[in-house]
């Protein structure tokens, strides 16, 4: 079994019994509004009650503070700010914004940690804004939310299967079926949004997994090849496949040229659930894929992998998942709600996975530590 597949000790009879009621019990005291006020005068537990107050409010606030990142991102706030400090009325200009709207958002901006407002009414970037400087595909999913945002307008709908067709079900056309016979227009947004947020995630995933001991990597599900792209850079013998729905495949081939990699590169067209992979790879990668799918669709893919590794050959899976300590807004909340407006996929532990590889015939599978988990882990598998 993988290390990290067992995510909680089994508890000793009775314990867990004890434990629900403990916490039954605490909720019960926390709910009785007298307990709140003197909990929130209290020397010793006044800390506590405060900041769960914020937490509690900053729930209640959060699609607020998204929406300040929102219009930051959209009226390129961060990029105005990339060369030092710009007085307030100077943003407000340019970004087309009244005086008095513009010092509204800057400070809203300043409030969370995005900017920072100066003595003499100057602003520049604090931590978080200078980040995003330095990763403009975040920009691209930030402003990408939109379409999220506006799947759950009615979330209780949305659980209960009757919003009907959703705006991120139109955008990832593939989750609502194979997707073979998608064209071009139909794969250009998603597959380039997928393109430019893949480079923290390859960069972490090379950096933990050695991709030169392979002789050719197959990416299975890749997008326009920036995964193999940069494996390929720090593999310079590596033989590069890439397999994803045809009109996918022909984009793929189109940025491999541009990027000097045709004469070591190859992509094929089709759908794994009704075409096998090739052969010939000893290294088969899924980046975000697994996630993207129910378990009766995930069983196909992974015994299709299996088939078309090598004995000895790799799996690499990476993605996010359930169970991450820390991470369990990200998996849990996040992810549960995009992959359910997106019509298809959950976040899995990776015990699940485990068992999910165990069951397509992979004979061994272990996790190889990341450098952001909340980001990607890593399973690799062999065949």
């Amino acid at each position: 079994m993988a290390r990290g597949a067992t995510l909680d000790p089994p508890l000793p009879p009775g314990i867990g019994g004890l434990r629900a009621r403990w916490y039954a019990l605490r909720a019960r005291i926390i709910a009785d509004p007298r307990f709140q006020r003197w909990a929130a005068g209290f020397p010793l537990t006044r800390r506590i009650a405060r900041s769960n107050t914020r937490a509690l409010f900053d729930l209640c606030a959060g699609f607020t503070y998204s929406q300040t990142l929102f219009a930051c991102v959209r009226l390129d706030l961060f990029g105005l700010l990339s060369d030092g400090p710009v007085p307030g009325a100077a943003l407000a200009h340019r970004m087309g914004l009244s005086p008095e709207a513009g010092t509204r958002l800057l400070k809203a901006a300043a409030s969370l940690g995005l900017i920072r407002g100066l003595p003499d009414g100057r602003y520049l970037l604090a931590d978080l804004g200078a980040a995003l400087i330095g990763n403009p595909a975040i920009g691209r999913m930030i402003e990408h939310h939109a379409l999220l945002y506006d799947d759950l307008r009615d979330p209780v709908a949305l659980l209960r299967g009757e919003a009907g067709p959703t705006r991120l079900g139109g955008y990832w056309p593939y989750a609502l079926g194979d997707g073979a016979a998608l064209e071009a227009a139909s794969v250009a947004s998603y597959s380039g949004l997928m393109s430019a947020s893949q480079a923290l995630i390859a960069a972490d995933i090379l950096e933990a997994y050695p991709m030169r001991r392979h002789r050719c990597l197959m990416d299975v599900g890749g997008g326009e090849g920036a995964f193999l792209a940069a494996a390929g850079r720090l593999a310079p013998a590596l033989q590069l496949r890439l397999f994803d729905l045809p009109a996918v495949a022909h984009r793929a081939t189109e940025q491999a040229g541009r990027a000097g990699l045709a004469g070591r590169f190859q992509a094929f067209g089709g759908s794994f659930l009704s075409d096998p992979l090739p052969p010939g790879a000893d290294a088969i990668s899924l980046v975000r894929v697994v996630h993207d799918h129910g378990d009766a669709t995930v069983r196909i893919l992974l015994k299709a992998v299996h088939a078309a590794l090598p004995p000895g050959g790799r799996l690499i899976l990476a993605e996010p998942m359930s169970g991450t300590p820390g991470a369990e807004p990200v998996t849990d909340a996040y992810f549960g709600l995009y992959l359910l407006a997106m019509g298809s996929g959950r976040c899995r532990t990776v015990g699940e996975l485990t068992a999910l590889l165990s069951e397509a015939g992979f004979r061994r599978s272990v996790e190889v530590a990341t450098r952001r988990p909340l980001l990607t882990r890593l399973l690799v598998s062999t065949r």
